[in-house]
């Protein structure tokens, strides 16, 4: 996920959208969660917040029978999963077209998210994720570093999110 699409220009915080990428949600009961991890090739993670990779596959823990699989576009993830369908029923939905990804990075980053977002995200550890909102619009937050964040939004909120990102940003610039 780390190819971009767009990149805005430069400023203490840089914005840019990354290509698109294989968004599927996952419910499965806690109790078959080992075995539909062991078919898409990962461990899925139990706590939420917490996160998985493996092969260039990342899985989010969103909920007690819930998860965020994003992988590269191509990859199939259906066909493993199906083949283990018997003995762990489960519900896997390709929402790849619902969202986009914005990669939020920089040394203003944090200023820019605490703006817009009521979560402590100075307190999220480097290697977590939470669903959010940003401003009114519901987010997912990965922190991939300490000033290098993702957040995937749905397409229908992106304008929204962008003009907030935007003006946030000249904020930022503007008292610097």
């Amino acid at each position: 996920m780390t190819n971009q699409k767009h990149q805005f220009d430069a400023s203490p915080v840089l914005v840019e959208e990354l290509a698109p990428a294989l968004r599927l949600s996952l419910r499965v009961k806690p109790a078959r969660r080992a075995a539909l991890g062991q078919a898409l090739g990962l461990d899925l993670p139990a706590r939420v917040g917490s996160r998985a990779a493996a092969n260039g596959v990342e899985a989010l823990c969103l909920g007690p029978d819930e998860w965020l699989i994003v992988a590269p576009e191509g990859t199939d993830l259906a066909a493993p999963a199906r083949a283990v369908y018997a003995d762990a029923p489960h519900s896997l939905v390709d929402i790849s077209d619902r969202e986009i990804t914005l990669r939020l990075s920089g040394p203003a980053v944090l200023d820019l998210l605490a703006a817009c977002c009521p979560r402590d995200v100075r307190a999220m550890p480097v290697g977590s994720a939470a669903r959010t909102v940003f401003d009114s619009a519901t987010v997912v937050l990965w922190r991939d570093g300490p000033a290098d964040f993702r957040m995937d939004i749905w397409r229908s909120f992106a304008p929204h999110v962008r003009s907030l990102v935007a003006q946030v940003r000249q904020e930022i610039a503007a008292g610097l």
